[in-house]
């Protein structure tokens, strides 16, 4: 299945970008980076001890891309609640790798994948705290980045190669998720784990089942702005790349259809599990976007009842400090419906029942 996805990833940047020769040379240098990456791993298991201890406790952040997951990530951990993975320690999750890389990171930027990503919706570097979903890209050449940057570009739909319902890989991405936490643990000298994966939203029954004990914050934004703006995230990147604008509008069509479809079967998918009860609704707590702009401080005192942290007076000064700036935030990131095809009315219709169960 792999040698499958490599060449269909192969042909279809292809034909879409007129591009041949270059992921020839990017493809032998994933080679060489998963080699180098495995020697990494076998070493860290003779070393590093702590690696077999169970992980406790985590953190997972949920939600569709630009619902205000990033900003909650980043604020919890740079506030020493936990720790996560920076983007180059997702790209080498190794921590012998790590030890002996950190030093040239300044000149890892120049070519690092960051650099295609807008800055108008939130700085992103290697060092940056990103989401946990871009590692299944680098380890597997799998996974909902796989379907958002690549395989919407197809012919054909793809989105059947990464639907949990018809393909289950949880078994195997959990557990490449907790040895990946567990090791950049390590590294960041961290003793609890605060992750982000968007692509919970469909399969969180089954991670609940896996990890028990962790507790789950999902944000929930008013999709007449999320999905324009997940589109403008993902279509920014690829236009900073490729020239995504340039291309055949009949193509550009396609693409951003399917990745709309994507982004409402996610809020869809969870919401399904919600109501179900599926989900164990005592492990999870509901957070509202517009809730996080105006209102942040007794947000934030009830995520920490949540996740069992005692907030400190250090702690309670950076949170006024950051609902004020809440407060006054206006985001840089533009978009507008007409640019993708979009009406209002067709976002209220296909994603009604988030609007009922939880922005009512």
């Amino acid at each position: 299945m792999t040698l499958k996805r490599i060449s269909r990833a192969y042909l279809i940047v292809g034909k879409t970008f007129n591009t041949w020769a270059s992921p020839l040379f990017t493809g032998l240098l994933i080679l060489l980076l998963r080699l180098t990456v495995l020697i990494g791993r076998l070493v860290d298991h003779i070393i590093f001890w702590a690696i077999r201890r169970p992980l406790k406790n985590p953190i997972i952040i949920v939600g569709n891309p630009r619902s205000g997951t990033t900003f909650l990530h980043r604020f919890l951990i740079k506030q020493n609640i936990g720790t996560g993975s920076q983007l180059w320690q997702m790209v080498y999750p190794s921590v012998i790798l790590q030890k002996i890389l950190k030093p040239f990171l300044p000149l890892m930027e120049i070519i690092s994948p960051a650099r295609h990503h807008s800055t108008a919706a939130h700085k992103t570097s290697l060092t940056s705290i990103e989401t946990d979903d871009v590692s299944l890209l680098f380890r597997y050449l799998d996974g909902f980045f796989f379907y958002g940057f690549i395989l919407t570009f197809d012919e054909q739909d793809l989105f059947h190669w990464v639907d949990p319902k018809l393909r289950d890989t949880s078994k195997r991405d959990f557990d490449w998720f907790e040895s990946m936490w567990k090791r950049n643990m390590i590294s960041n000298k961290g003793d609890r784990y605060i992750g982000k994966l968007f692509s919970l939203s469909g399969t969180l029954p089954a991670f609940q089942k896996r990890f028990p004990d962790s507790k789950v914050l999902y944000m929930i934004r008013d999709p007449l702005s999320v999905i324009p703006s997940g589109l403008s995230l993902v279509t920014g990147v690829l236009d900073k790349k490729f020239n995504f604008w340039s291309l055949d509008e009949k193509l550009q069509t396609r693409f951003i259809e399917r990745l709309y479809t994507a982004l409402v079967q996610l809020l869809n998918r969870f919401h399904d599990d919600w109501t179900s009860g599926n989900i164990n609704k005592e492990k999870v707590h509901i957070v509202r976007f517009d809730t996080m702009m105006t209102e942040f401080e007794p947000l934030m005192a009830s995520i920490l009842e949540f996740i069992q942290v005692e907030p400190t007076s250090e702690l309670t000064k950076q949170i006024q400090i950051t609902a004020e700036e809440q407060r006054r935030y206006e985001s840089g990131h533009k978009y507008n419906l007409k640019k993708f095809g979009l009406t209002e009315e067709r976002i209220r219709q296909d994603c009604e029942q988030i609007y009922r169960t939880f922005l009512n």
